[in-house]
């Protein structure tokens, strides 16, 4: 018998997208089973709110966080707001250092609260840095470079 070739193409799409779920579940597994393990001391987990980092991080999505202080600029960091050290922000690093302290500062200019008003982020204020994002899961994967 033949195949049609809508049902083939068909077959590939449902093999590609049973690979993506299946990729994306096992680092689901993974991660989980790694703060299990680690007893959650290396990893935090945020949700975005607002849109201070538009188009990269949307509000609703949910990021995977490992905790460090060793930051490079480009990256997206989790620091505490110098305001209000309750409020945790993810912003990217634009520069600095651990001795300077970092400037971080949002995707969206016109909606972010960063080092422009608040100036650099001292060291011990670094929470640490965003690695991946979890949910939405059609969204899942590692956050893009942004700018």
């Amino acid at each position: 018998m033949r195949m049609s070739l809508l049902n083939v193409e068909r077959a590939r799409i449902g093999v590609r997208r049973l690979t993506a779920l299946r990729s994306r579940t096992l680092v689901l597994v993974l991660v989980a089973a790694t703060g299990a393990v680690l007893g959650g001391q290396r990893f935090l987990r945020l949700e975005v709110e607002g849109d201070s980092m538009r188009p990269t991080l949307l509000p609703g999505d949910r990021v995977l966080v490992v905790r460090t202080a060793h930051l490079r600029p480009g990256q997206l960091a989790a620091v505490r707001d110098p305001r209000d050290r309750r409020r945790v922000v993810v912003k990217r690093v634009a520069a600095g250092s651990a001795v300077s302290g970092w400037r971080v500062l949002g995707d969206n200019p016109a909606h972010s609260t960063d080092s422009r008003v608040f100036g650099a982020v001292a060291h011990d204020l670094v929470v640490g840095r965003v690695f991946y994002r979890y949910h939405p899961p059609e969204r899942a994967g590692r956050p893009g470079p942004g700018r």
